[in-house]
């Protein structure tokens, strides 16, 4: 892109880059309501490690949400549009279900924690699927790459305030207190849903509610490489996930307290990921998605490493804050790319049934991979984990050789999918 500073800084500081920011937080803040939070939680009541590696099968319909995301690309609600009035339900049913999850508990009501937190994560993805599908339709091709970068600064901003003030407001109050305050604070979204402009995107693509579950599917597969893009997808940021899912516990388990760990993940990692999604969405511009892809996903490892640098050092105040901003500096950069890389492979036609089709897979780390995570961290210890997330990274860096190598010609594994 030969475009000058000024024209990147207009696009920046447009409107429909402001309204992916807001959208990324509001589909950022439920997700470590049902992790890390809650793994706290359960941690502060004496829960085993091996359970609480478990509860991440919560979220397993962020791995299923391709499976009525045609109902929202078929249906239209009677208000706001195709796009903004599924957002509007999801959101009001999500701040309800955080609410109810706040006056569960892990011991005496675990049945019952464990419904309210699936109903969090299946709204939640309901959101998402959504806010792709609305990101894809009302950003043009060239702006993908800043729009995802805006949307993932956007999403760990709401990461950080559900896991970072969610965890300094526990050592103040019940946590009842702190899911109420955090259904809350999805009111931007909903403010953003109710003023953000409905995209425009020609003719309804689908007739019936079965060519809305089929052409997406027949349009995806008839690629060449479909099925090596989906690998990709399914193991990119595998090491990375794996590690995250655990760092609530090992940070605690080393020493750290919950506003020791809230105040440097607030601080250090809200820094970083400004800085991370700008750098790149900038370096994006220069160097393209794909060779965004390996250099990021080689900085993602490195991140990945840090915390088993970490675990030798112990508890550490420095060590923490170098950690977190390394990891929010490199984990944003990737995910940017990633994110972009997914959005620009969809067609238009059927965005959300695609476009769910491939976070679904890119979810399925972090539920299914990330379930065993605390029995492995029992075996290997922390720092033998840690270095275990890192070599799970290098089958999906591999992949990049078969349709993403860093001379490919002009856009060539944009094509391939």
């Amino acid at each position: 892109m030969t475009g000058n500073k000024k024209s990147v800084l207009g696009v920046i500081f447009s409107g429909r880059m402001f309204v992916s920011l807001l959208m990324g937080f509001s589909c950022g803040l439920p997700l470590l309501l049902t992790m890390g939070v809650l793994q706290a939680w359960m941690k502060d009541k004496g829960v085993d490690l091996t359970q609480i590696g478990l509860i991440t099968l919560v979220q397993i319909p962020y791995t299923w949400k391709f499976l009525w995301a045609p109902l929202l690309d078929h249906y239209i609600p009677p208000f706001l549009g195709r796009r903004r009035g599924w957002l509007l339900l999801c959101q009001t049913a999500l701040i309800i279900a955080i609410a109810c999850l706040g006056f569960t508990d892990p011991v005496e009501h675990l049945g019952l924690m464990v419904f309210a937190a699936v109903l969090v994560a299946f709204f939640s993805a309901s959101q998402d699927i959504v806010v792709d599908a609305y990101r894809r339709e009302s950003l043009s091709n060239e702006e993908l790459g800043l729009g995802s970068s805006m949307y993932i600064y956007g999403y760990r901003v709401g990461m950080l305030l559900s896991s970072g003030g969610g965890l300094i407001l526990a050592d103040y109050m019940p946590y009842s207190s702190v899911y109420l305050i955090m259904a809350a604070c999805m009111a931007p979204g909903v403010l953003t849903t109710l003023f953000a402009p409905e995209p425009v995107v020609g003719e309804h693509a689908t007739r019936t509610l079965r060519d809305a579950v089929l052409n997406p599917l027949k349009d995806y597969f008839s690629r060449q490489g479909a099925i090596t893009v989906l690998a990709f997808i399914l193991l990119y940021k595998i090491g990375d996930t794996m590690a995250s899912a655990m760092s609530t516990p090992f940070f605690l388990d080393i020493g750290f307290s919950k506003t020791e760990i809230g105040a440097v993940v607030k601080l250090f990692g809200f820094w970083a990921t400004i800085a991370g999604s700008l750098a790149g969405g900038t370096i994006m511009l220069r160097i393209g998605i794909n060779r965004s892809l390996w250099v990021f996903g080689f900085l993602q490892g490195v991140a990945t490493a840090g915390f088993a640098v970490l675990a030798r050092i112990g508890h550490s105040i420095p060590a923490l804050s170098t950690v977190i901003a390394v990891e929010n500096l490199c984990t944003g950069m990737a995910t940017s790319a990633f994110v972009a890389f997914m959005a620009g492979i969809t067609n238009k036609k059927f965005t959300a049934t695609q476009y769910a089709l491939l976070t679904s897979l890119m979810g399925v780390p972090r539920v299914i991979a990330s379930a065993p995570t605390g029995l492995f961290a029992k075996m290997l210890g922390w720092e033998g984990f840690f270095v275990a997330c890192v070599f799970a990274a290098i089958p999906g860096m591999l992949l990049l050789v078969k349709f993403a190598p860093w001379n490919p010609g002009p856009e060539k594994s944009r094509d391939a999918g």
